[in-house]
């Protein structure tokens, strides 16, 4: 079987986040946490090759390796980070957070 490529279905979305990525040179949280995010998405992904390779190029600019991303990533989200819900940047997921609400 031929190695079939595909379009991920949330690209167009992805697209802009990424170019956004490649304009960084001092990362916020939030960007390092976008990375990791998209370098999960993308892996393995048959297609797509664009986005993977601007990945690996903003990776290489802020100086990261991506285990060491990953490990910043999970501190980011340990301190309490949460994405900025009012941006529609292309997030995927409620935001809902329900450990933060009272019980009824």
């Amino acid at each position: 079987m031929a190695n079939q490529q595909q379009q991920h279905p949330l690209h167009s979305r992805d697209r802009p986040v990424v170019d956004r990525l490649l304009q960084v040179r001092s990362p916020r949280d939030q960007d390092l946490v976008d990375l990791a995010r998209l370098l999960q998405r993308y892996h393995d992904f048959p297609g797509a090759e664009d986005i993977r390779d601007d990945l690996r190029t903003a990776i290489k600019t802020w100086g990261l390796s991506q285990a060491s991303l990953y490990q910043r990533s999970r501190a980011i989200w340990a301190k309490g980070f949460r994405p900025n819900l009012a941006a529609d940047d292309g997030l995927v997921g409620s935001g809902f957070d329900s450990a933060s609400e009272a019980p009824t």
